[in-house]
C-alpha cells in the first residue's frame, strides 16, 4: 500500500509571496527625503537617508533569500503580467537612492556606483521581461493583464536619466556622451509612457472597472509622467555645459511642461477614483505594499514642481504647490509606514502568543 507524502510546507511563507514591487518603499522614502531637503528640512532628509539605506539592505536580503529558497516563485512572477513589472522598482530604487547620496550627502562616488548598477539591471530586466511577455503562450485577457504597474518600466528608465544628468558634471565624465545617453533615455521613456498610458486609458474607458481592479499602482499613471518632468528639468539645468542640450533647450522646456501638466491632470482624477473605491464602494482600506506606489507619485510631483520653478524663472510662482504637496506626501508616507509597523507587530505578537505554541505531550 502506497502512502501519500504531502509536500513540505514553505519555510517562510510570506517570503514566498513577497511582491516584486516592494522596492517601491525605497522609492517612496527616497523621494520624500529629497522633497524634505529641497523644502528646507535637511535633518529630516538625512534621517530618511539613513532609514532608506536600512530599508534597501533589508529588501535586498529578502530578495536574495527569496531567489535562493523560492526560485520557482521568482520565475512565476516574471511570467505574470500583473507582477513582472514590479521588478522595475529595484532599478528605480537604485536611482532614487543614488540621488539621495548625491544631493543630500554629496557622495558622488556612491551615487555613480548605484547609477551603473541601475543601468545594468535596467537592461537585463527590460529585455528579459518584455521578451517573456511577448513569447509566452498563455496570456491573460486585456483587462486582466494591463495595470498601472506597467508604467514602472518608465519610472525605472527616467530614474536612470535623472541620476545620470546630475552625475556627469561633478564627476568630470565625458559630458557629451553621458548627456546623449540621458537624453535618449528621457525621450525613449517618454514615448514608452505614451504607448502604455494609451492602453491604460483604453482599459479605463471601455471595460468595466470594479473597485478591486483599481489597485494602488494606478497612481503610477501620475508618478511616471512626474518623474519624466523631473528628468526634463535635470537636462535643462545641464544645458549650459552641453552644446547638444543647448540646441534643444526650447524643446526640452516645452516637453517638460507637457509632462508636468499631464501629471497635474491626473491628480484630481486619481483622488476622485480613490473616493469612489473606498467611500462609495466601501472597498476595505488595509496595508498593502503596493500603497508605497501612492506615496512615490505624491513625492515625485512635489520634487518635479520645485525643480521646474528653479530652472524656469517665469514659473517661480509654482513654488506655492510643493509648499502644500510636500506635507501631503510626508503624511502619506507616515500613514503607510505606521500601517506597516502595525502589521509587523501584529505578526510578531501572533508568533509569540502562548496559544500558538504546541502543548507538551502528557
Amino acid at each position: 500500500m502506497t502512502t501519500a507524502v504531502s509536500a513540505p510546507a514553505p519555510r517562510v511563507p510570506w517570503l514566498a509571496h513577497m511582491h516584486p514591487a516592494y522596492f517601491a518603499m525605497v522609492m517612496a522614502t527616497g523621494i520624500v527625503s529629497l522633497g524634505a531637503f529641497l523644502s528646507g528640512w535637511p535633518r529630516l532628509a538625512q534621517t530618511l537617508v539613513v532609514g532608506n539605506c536600512a530599508f534597501f539592505v533589508i529588501l535586498v536580503a529578502c530578495l536574495t533569500l527569496r531567489c535562493c529558497c523560492y526560485p520557482r516563485q521568482i520565475i512565476a512572477d516574471l511570467f505574470n503580467h500583473g507582477r513582472c513589472t514590479g521588478f522595475f522598482t529595484i532599478v528605480a530604487a537604485l536611482g532614487i537612492l543614488g540621488s539621495q547620496f548625491l544631493i543630500i550627502e554629496q557622495w558622488a562616488r556612491f551615487a555613480a556606483a548605484f547609477w551603473v548598477a541601475a543601468i545594468v539591471l535596467w537592461i537585463i530586466l527590460t529585455y528579459t521581461i518584455f521578451t517573456i511577455l511577448t513569447v509566452k503562450k498563455v496570456k491573460p485577457t486585456f483587462p486582466e493583464g494591463i495595470n498601472g504597474g506597467w508604467l514602472l518600466a518608465v519610472v525605472a528608465s527616467q530614474a536612470v536619466a535623472v541620476l545620470g544628468a546630475q552625475l556627469a558634471l561633478p564627476l568630470g565624465w565625458t559630458h557629451g556622451a553621458v548627456m546623449f545617453f540621458c537624453l535618449s533615455m528621457w525621450l525613449g521613456s517618454g514615448m514608452f509612457y505614451v504607448w502604455i498610458i494609451s492602453l491604460i486609458f483604453y482599459r479605463y474607458m471601455f471595460f468595466p472597472l470594479s473597485p478591486g481592479d483599481l489597485s494602488p499602482p494606478y497612481w503610477i499613471n501620475m508618478g511616471a509622467v512626474a518623474i519624466s518632468a523631473l528628468a526634463g528639468t535635470m537636462l535643462i539645468a545641464a544645458a549650459p555645459q552641453s552644446p547638444l542640450l543647448t540646441a534643444l533647450l526650447p524643446f526640452l522646456k516645452g516637453a517638460t511642461l507637457l509632462f508636468w501638466a499631464t501629471a497635474t491632470w491626473w491628480i484630481p482624477m486619481l483622488f476622485i477614483l480613490g473616493i469612489w473605491r473606498h467611500l462609495y464602494s466601501n472597498f476595505p482600506l488595509r496595508y498593502d505594499p503596493l500603497y508605497w506606489g501612492v506615496v512615490f507619485p505624491l513625492g515625485m510631483y512635489t520634487v518635479a514642481t520645485i525643480r521646474i520653478s528653479l530652472v524656469m524663472p517665469n514659473a517661480a510662482f509654482l513654488m506655492a504647490i510643493p509648499r502644500v504637496f510636500f506635507y501631503i506626501a510626508l503624511a502619506a508616507w507616515l500613514i503607510i509606514f505606521l500601517a506597516l509597523v502595525k502589521v509587523l507587530l501584529r505578526a510578531l505578537f501572533k508568533a509569540l502568543s502562548p496559544s500558538r505554541r504546541t502543548p507538551a505531550a502528557p
